[in-house]
């Protein structure tokens, strides 16, 4: 007698309801689309409310949490979605780039007096050059190889910053700009531009605005001929190589757009935070960042921006538990990874790769079976 094990039979349960989900969206009309779109940024410019903030984040202040971490990780997890999710490409050294954007920020509004505006567009172009710079001679490694060598390269750019006495050396840089005031212009009891050191209020909401530009150009690419070509190379990219797909190309292009917006949140989170140092950016952002990735549903920009979400808030949540917030943390992202292994909102592209074994990240693991085909399988039996 054959019993179906209980695990894959949940799995499959929520599956079959994510599916639906799924479907009933896609059959949506537009117009109601825009409606859900509005709604979930009016939303976001409402999370600030103090009201939300003592149940979010009882023990420490809401509002600069909705800049760092959460802000702060889901736009950085949506850059490197581009990498990991939608080309898949195992990058460990994404912080390098969030780094230049901040220093970016820091030497050229110190040192140069620049508008924080085109210091913004500079740094972009300065990040997307440092993708560039780093693909050239990398991207025709593949899977761990690749992971080695990115991750190498952010160890570099914090290393060389630290041992770099012209720009600040251990000690970092300080007195950043804050971006130009507008005064004058209220919503409740906030002046949404007024940049200064006590309220980050306006910060969050200029991030919001960035996100939303971000999450407009990177769905375009999605599903554009260059999306196409992305999924194709994460697949496999032999085979769209000889389908005639540049693949070195495409790759590089995810390189620079990932590092594009790397920068940029580098950039806006260094004029917040008035200094920086070497310190700032460690590996341990990379790997949270790639967690809130994986944990999300690679490749999938809903699912990115809740797993990096849940990634950046639950610690705050449950800070009042001190030293044990994080054995519950741990906690949770061990059971999501057990009943959810590719991730809470991942992208039917995306569950059908690790069914079949490609697990979604290039050659990294692509010979052995996906944990969800490996249920299936014992529950069958």
């Amino acid at each position: 007698m054959n019993e179906k094990n209980p695990l894959a039979g949940f799995r499959g349960r929520l599956s079959h309801f994510a599916d639906q989900m799924h479907d009933r969206w896609l059959n949506t009309p537009g117009w109601q689309r825009w409606i859900v779109y509005a709604a979930l940024i009016v939303g976001a410019l409402l999370l600030p409310s103090e009201s939300i903030g003592a149940f979010m984040s009882p023990d420490t202040d809401w509002a600069s949490i909705l800049f760092f971490p959460i802000g702060t990780f889901v736009l950085l997890a949506i850059g490197l979605n581009v990498v990991v999710g939608q080309a898949g490409l195992l990058d460990l050294g994404f912080v390098a780039f969030y780094a230049v954007g901040g220093y970016s920020m820091a030497l050229l509004g110190t040192r140069m007096g620049w508008d924080f505006w085109l210091i913004m567009v500079v740094g972009i172009g300065i990040c997307a050059l440092s993708g560039i710079t780093l693909g050239a001679p990398t991207l025709r490694l593949r899977g761990d190889y690749l992971a080695i060598v990115t991750l190498g390269f952010g160890e570099i750019i914090r290393i060389t910053a630290r041992n770099t006495d012209e720009i600040g050396g251990p000690n970092g840089i300080r007195g950043i700009p804050h971006p130009p005031s507008i005064e004058g212009i209220m919503i409740g009891d906030v002046e949404i531009f007024k940049y200064g050191v006590l309220d980050p209020r306006p910060y969050y909401y200029l991030l919001v605005a960035l996100a939303v530009v971000v999450i407009i150009l990177v769905k375009r690419w999605e599903k554009s001929r260059v999306g196409r070509a992305w999924a194709a190379i994460r697949e496999d990219e032999d085979a769209a190589e000889v389908m005639g797909v540049p693949t070195f190309r495409f790759k590089m292009l995810a390189f620079a757009i990932g590092a594009s917006i790397g920068g940029a949140m580098g950039v806006l989170w260094a004029a917040k935070s008035i200094s920086i140092n070497p310190n700032d950016f460690q590996f341990l952002l990379s790997a949270t960042i790639l967690a809130a990735v994986v944990m999300g549903g690679a490749g999938n920009l809903p699912g990115v921006m809740l797993g990096a979400f849940l990634v950046a808030w639950l610690p705050e949540r449950f800070r009042g538990l001190q030293e044990y917030r994080m054995l519950i943390f741990g906690a949770v992202l061990v059971a999501l990874m057990i009943f959810r292994p590719e991730g809470l909102l991942p992208s039917r592209q995306r569950k059908a790769e690790l069914k079949e074994g490609s697990g979604g990240m290039g050659t990294l693991g692509a010979e052995v079976p996906g944990p969800q085909s490996h249920g299936e399988e014992v529950a069958s039996k």
